[in-house]
């Protein structure tokens, strides 16, 4: 969707206008909730909760790493769909699409009003009024720049902080900016504990985390001559490790640093007829195409998007329809 420039100012604005007329406020996330995910959403939850204490406000989102729980609000987050309650207004954070909120859509639907705060460049804006911001790096980025300054505390401070640490794989991706690193450094000034956060959820890994990660690299190949490095990981497999999807954390980005690739694809078996498949790039390599073909979409350095049919078949699919984009560019 086109992108409308905003100041700092207008944001704010926006922002409080939509939270002061609301009695309930609900804050939903995407499917498989990433850091980015987590730390918006809390990181608005926790805002709400200092400056409007009298407002009641939930989260809703699906399971998350453990790691996340260090987070002030983490355990308040519920995981499960009210089938009737309406919320006066909802915010999607970090959602692209309406398919992203997952089973939490009809919440979503059901609100009075609905907005959007996100900063992936394919959102077609689905909510009532967005502010969408493709050149961020992270939706936490965004929703900083929505905020009074001197109204962040250090728990929201902490949540976005996290979340930009995720999405920018701390700070070393492509989409880390002079903004960016000024907000970084306006969070710390709160009391942020930056190693904690970056060695407790980005570098941390439990013993059983290290060995799918090893199964994903030995299932790995090399397709399209070197450029595409490929793993897929089977529901069976992650059964026999005793991992679930949310365990496949970070092996995306361990697989994008192989040297000469321009492009790392990782597919998980759900065990339900589909595949998830997430995409990370290199270089000119824009893998927002290559998953909008299916349905999905991001960023062009990261993106994803589910494939019906087994592991064969998704690779085919993925492998195909990577080298006619690639032909065609």
């Amino acid at each position: 969707m086109p992108e409308r420039k905003w100041t700092r100012q207008e944001k704010t604005q926006w922002l409080k206008s939509w939270i002061e007329p609301a009695k309930s406020i609900l804050i939903l996330g995407h499917v498989r909730p990433d850091g980015d995910c987590v730390g918006s959403t809390l990181g608005l939850y926790n805002y709400i909760r200092d400056n409007w204490p009298e407002k009641k406000v939930r989260v809703c989102l699906g399971k998350f790493s453990h790691d996340f729980l260090l987070l002030r609000g983490a355990d308040a987050i519920s995981h499960k769909v009210e089938e009737t309650a309406v919320y006066d207004l909802c915010i999607a954070s970090d959602v692209s699409s309406l398919e992203r909120l997952g089973d939490f859509r009809p919440m979503f639907e059901r609100a009075v009003h609905r907005i959007c705060v996100d900063h992936h460049a394919t959102n077609p804006g689905f909510a009532e009024e967005n502010i969408v911001e493709g050149e961020a790096s992270a939706a936490s980025e965004v929703l900083f720049t929505m905020m009074e300054e001197d109204k962040i505390s250090k728990a929201t401070a902490e949540c976005l902080y996290l979340g930009i640490v995720h999405d920018t794989g701390v700070f070393k991706h492509s989409n880390t900016s002079r903004q960016t690193m000024e907000i970084a450094g306006v969070l710390i000034e709160k009391g942020v504990s930056t190693s904690t956060i970056i060695d407790q959820t980005f570098y941390h890994k439990t013993f059983l985390q290290n060995r799918i990660l090893g199964k994903a690299l030995l299932n790995a190949t090399l397709e399209l001559g070197g450029k595409l490095i490929y793993s897929a990981v089977s529901h069976a497999e992650l059964t026999e490790f005793g991992v679930s999807a949310l365990d496949l954390e970070g092996v995306i980005d361990q697989l994008r640093v192989t040297d000469g690739v321009e492009c790392a694809m990782l597919v998980n078996e759900t065990g339900t007829g589909e595949c998830k498949v997430s995409m990370r790039a290199n270089g000119d390599c824009d893998v927002s195409r290559i998953a909008m073909e299916f349905g999905g979409g991001g960023h062009i350095k990261a993106a994803g998007c589910t494939i019906c049919g087994s592991l064969q078949e998704a690779k085919e699919k993925l492998i195909r329809t990577t080298e006619r984009l690639w032909m065609e560019s």
